[in-house]
């Protein structure tokens, strides 16, 4: 085991123990995890700063709140309710449409507003909570996704992960559904990482499940080759949530809405390692270069120049 922990590294690899150890313990005081683990607190601080999010619909916060559930689900045929501090995509139902009484999920399924109501006292009790403590259900604009997405992407709502490090992106990956993951964009229930090229905002290889393809397994279209739409807004964005949240090693979650363009989803202190996968490529080296750099990375300006000359994917 140690042997290929040490083969990993020599390679670039950057290993769970090592980030942990070396740059989320170092680079990311605890007292900060409050502002990227609810999602309610991290989409306030974004609207404060001038950066785009799905419009909040509502917050249920209180078991007699479900209650009025109905009456706040009312003026919308479509929506989002989802755990404010919930993770990998747990507890999030997506509604698409309503048909009489009943609401139609993205899977197809329909449900009754009883089973919204159940699925709301289910968050508010911590069933889907980072520590199972009580939470919060909030209720959100559903995202409509670019259509450069459609041919690539099974039901769900693909989505982009820039791992950000003292402010300088040095990773990016789109995650994309399929009907394995039941149309959500977590890696680990189905998904497909493809790469991004940091300086163009193509799409390189991808990885599915423990695999490397070059095709969605559903719709059999390409993957690799995709211009990722308002790549320099993401780019900025991501960059941006350094001040925002004081986090010295984070991934920015961001969404593609065909009408409102780039959208941030939710902030993320412990960011997953399949990056490196999806990429076929470490995060060390890049990691290695920001430190040496960062004492003249003083703007933003900076520090995007700096991560499109330095990751971009011809220089690896």
């Amino acid at each position: 085991m140690f042997a290929l922990n040490n083969a990993l590294t020599k390679r670039g690899v950057l290993g769970l123990n090592h980030r942990n150890a070396g740059y989320t313990l170092w680079h990311n005081p605890r007292h900060l995890y409050p502002l990227v683990d609810d999602k309610l607190t991290t989409k306030r601080l974004a609207e404060k700063a001038g950066l785009a999010v799905p419009e909040l619909y509502g917050v249920i916060e209180i078991e007699r709140q479900v209650r009025g559930l109905a009456s706040l689900l009312q003026p919308y045929d479509d929506f989002v309710i989802k755990p404010a501090e919930g993770s990998g995509g747990d507890g999030i139902i997506v509604v698409t449409g309503r048909r009489n009484s009943r609401f139609r999920k993205a899977s197809g399924q329909f449900i009754t507003q009883e089973d919204i109501d159940h699925h709301a006292s289910n968050i508010l009790s911590g069933l889907y909570s980072l520590g199972g403590h009580p939470d919060k259900a909030l209720i959100e604009y559903r995202v409509q996704f670019d259509p450069i997405f459609e041919a690539i992407s099974f039901q769900g709502v693909p989505d982009v992960r820039i791992i950000v490090f003292l402010g300088v992106p040095v990773m990016a990956m789109v995650r994309l559904p399929t009907r394995m993951s039941d149309g959500k964009a977590n890696l680990h229930q189905g998904a497909i990482g493809a790469g991004i090229d940091l300086s163009t905002g193509r799409t390189l290889s991808g990885v599915w499940k423990n695999e490397i393809v070059t095709e969605h397994p559903d719709t059999e279209q390409p993957i690799v080759g995709v211009q990722i739409p308002h790549w320099e807004t993401l780019l900025h964005q991501s960059a941006q949530c350094y001040e925002l949240t004081g986090l010295g090693y984070q991934g920015v979650d961001l969404v593609l809405d065909k009408t409102k363009g780039p959208l941030i989803l939710e902030l993320n202190a412990r960011p997953g390692l399949n990056i490196q996968i999806a990429n076929q490529a470490g995060l060390l080296p890049r990691l290695h270069l920001v430190e040496e750099e960062t004492k003249n990375l003083i703007s933003l300006a900076d520090r995007l120049a700096f991560a499109k000359h330095h990751f971009a994917a011809d220089n690896q």
